[in-house]
């Protein structure tokens, strides 16, 4: 009976369809998690030069939870208000995998691993990552994450999808 079962059209014929199903569906899932994070990063960028404001959410001025906050609520996303609950969000990643669409923490405060700023990976090359954030003397900006300055203050890299 199996062996009838198996070898009928009709069964070859479901049997690849769903062959194709399953495969298509992996490729378009990571079709759609570049697109999402290519919105995240081109929402992130549009705020570029936007004053830094302490608690700020809006273009008139934001700080860097709020960057995050809304260039990931542009593709459906909800994220906690702070950086230090936002670097709880998601799946943790070395700052040597980093990848544009992570989210990067940083100690920028007296405590050296007490999260006070966030930032959102844009590219990363060879080991030289960008990174957008909200600066408290720039605005919305890009750094390196090696700098001097920005390699001795990271804390964690997250992964949110």
């Amino acid at each position: 009976m199996r062996r009838f079962i198996s070898n009928t059209p009709k069964f070859q014929l479901l049997f690849l369809v769903l062959i194709l199903l399953l495969s298509s569906s992996c490729s378009s899932s990571r079709k759609i998690r570049k697109q999402n994070i290519d919105q995240v990063v081109n929402t992130a960028k549009s705020f570029h030069g936007t004053p830094y404001r302490f608690g700020g959410t809006t273009r008139s001025g934001m700080d860097c939870s709020a960057l995050l906050l809304h260039s990931f609520s542009s593709v459906g996303v909800s994220l906690p208000r702070t950086s230090e609950a936002q670097s709880k969000i998601g799946k943790r990643v070395t700052s040597q995998s980093l990848k544009k669409g992570d989210v990067v923490f940083f100690a920028t405060g007296k405590k050296r691993r007490k999260v006070t700023h966030a930032g959102i990976v844009t590219s990363s090359h060879r080991g030289n990552i960008q990174f957008i954030h909200a600066s408290t003397s720039l605005g919305v900006t890009e750094d390196a994450i090696n700098s001097s300055y920005w390699s001795k203050k990271f804390v964690v890299g997250r992964r949110v999808f």
